[in-house]
């Protein structure tokens, strides 16, 4: 009774063989784990991947990052448990909102007034993932055929390069490009479980390579974290010092104004073809059929936002640097998710933990991440691979090469004076709305 209620939750794992690293090729099945201190190991590694993100984007948000990474664990259970363990996938911190939250607080909103407009779009998130549910994924995938979910796919991944260029890889150039360099070596040249936590151990090569760079060169003249010049240690480590070892994030209540609801809204569309482009990036890795989860995840997705922004966190959504750390490991257990979401409520009620991976340098995130976002944009390229789409059809080609171009290239429009649509909603759309009218048009044309 317990095993059939365990694996009815998504928490009855079988051992994978004996527990031990899997041999080269061999993928670990969401159902299935490793031993307890490697299935730990990995969890960490998720937990590194998630970080960054999950603490920068509430932090441009003006909300409490501590909270972030705590309600991020309790987002990330409640999703595995609502998809019952058949979507692996960690919830961080979304950056959909980011700009609809900037153009709220030019506007006089306070954290309050961001908060209810999140619930709002979270309960429309998951209202829309219930009906998705009970109607089928039919008009999902109708909606978001192989073409221009693959395209959806490619945008998330290739969308957050920016973030690579413009804010990680400038502020210690050099330490990137060495930690990139012992993520891909240790990815292809270690054997066993060390090549499966190459991105954990390129984040400890590039942390300490960073303090020894200090040590030894002293202080870097370089981009900080908010692209602002200055000379400044490498590996800042006065946060840790500082940080309490124990303390409870802040929490506050949402308030509700239709302005700035009214703003927040449109990102509805981008979480809806994201969460749909995680599931088809990790149905593609796993080589299960996982529609009948489509609406599950985004209900998950829903009503994990909401909870979040009732106390007063940041909308959450399945993250890309996760699905690009199982991509690079083969090891798609949930059971590393749940470590990793224990990890981030620990994180989360422990500032000076938080403190410590807060305190990775720059210059290692970027080496980092410069690997798995482009891991994450090339599962949409497998996408079209595997389902042969025709790129010598113009309804194919010409939507699909202006969407990329335009949520990549941080092409924005500006619909009013204060609202504009940008990055992958921006090139979702055009990619959605181009293939679906080209498709009609020519669907109409005559024959002969």
């Amino acid at each position: 009774m317990r095993q059939g209620l365990g694996a009815k939750l998504g928490i009855g794992w079988k051992l994978h063989g004996d527990g031990g690293t899997p041999r080269p090729g061999e993928a670990v099945a969401p159902d299935e784990r490793l031993s307890w201190p490697r299935t730990v190991g990995l969890g960490v590694q998720h937990v590194v991947a998630m970080f960054g993100a999950t603490f920068v984007f509430p932090v441009l948000m003006g909300l409490d990052p501590n909270l972030a990474i705590m309600v991020s664990g309790f987002a990330t259970i409640l999703f595995l448990l609502i998809v019952q363990g058949k979507v692996p996938s960690y919830l961080g911190s979304s950056a959909s909102f980011v700009g609809a939250v900037t153009v709220i607080r030019a506007g006089g909103g306070d954290s309050s007034t961001v908060t209810g407009a999140i619930l709002v779009c979270a309960l429309v998130l998951g209202a829309i993932g219930l009906i998705v549910h009970f109607v089928g994924s039919g008009p999902v995938h109708r909606a978001l055929p192989p073409a221009v979910s693959g395209a959806v796919v490619m945008l998330i991944g290739f969308n957050l390069a920016p973030v690579v260029a413009e804010t990680y890889w400038p502020q210690d150039q050099w330490t990137a490009l060495i930690t990139m360099i012992v993520v891909l070596a240790g990815s292809v040249l270690l054997r066993g479980f060390w090549g499966r936590v190459a991105v954990f151990l390129g984040l400890v090569a590039g942390y300490a390579l960073s303090w020894l760079f200090d040590l030894a060169f002293g202080p870097i003249t370089a981009p900080n974290s908010d692209g602002d010049v200055t000379t400044h240690l490498r590996l800042d480590l006065s946060g840790v010092a500082d940080a309490p070892w124990f303390g409870l994030p802040q929490l506050h209540g949402p308030s509700f104004d239709l302005t700035a609801i009214v703003v927040v809204l449109p990102a509805v569309i981008a979480l809806i073809a994201e969460n749909t482009g995680h599931v088809k990036a990790v149905e593609q890795m796993t080589g299960a059929n996982l529609d009948d989860r489509l609406g599950r995840a985004i209900f998950a997705d829903g009503f994990a936002s909401a909870l979040s922004s009732v106390v007063g966190g940041p909308p959450t959504t399945t993250y890309a640097e996760n699905i690009g750390v199982m991509a690079a490991t083969r090891v798609y257990s949930t059971a590393a998710y749940w470590v990793a979401a224990i990890v981030a409520i620990g994180f989360g009620l422990c500032p000076k933990f938080g403190a410590v991976i807060a305190a990775t340098p720059g210059g290692v995130l970027g080496g980092i991440t410069v690997v798995l976002y482009g891991m994450i944009g090339l599962l949409g390229a497998k996408i079209w691979v595997e389902n042969r789409v025709d790129f010598a059809d113009p309804v194919n080609l010409l939507p699909l090469a202006a969407g990329l171009v335009a949520g990549i290239g941080g092409v924005s429009l500006q619909v009013t004076p204060q609202f504009e649509i940008s990055g992958i909603a921006l090139g979702t759309l055009v990619t959605l709305i181009g293939y679906h009218l080209l498709r009609t048009a020519t669907a109409r044309q005559p024959r002969g």
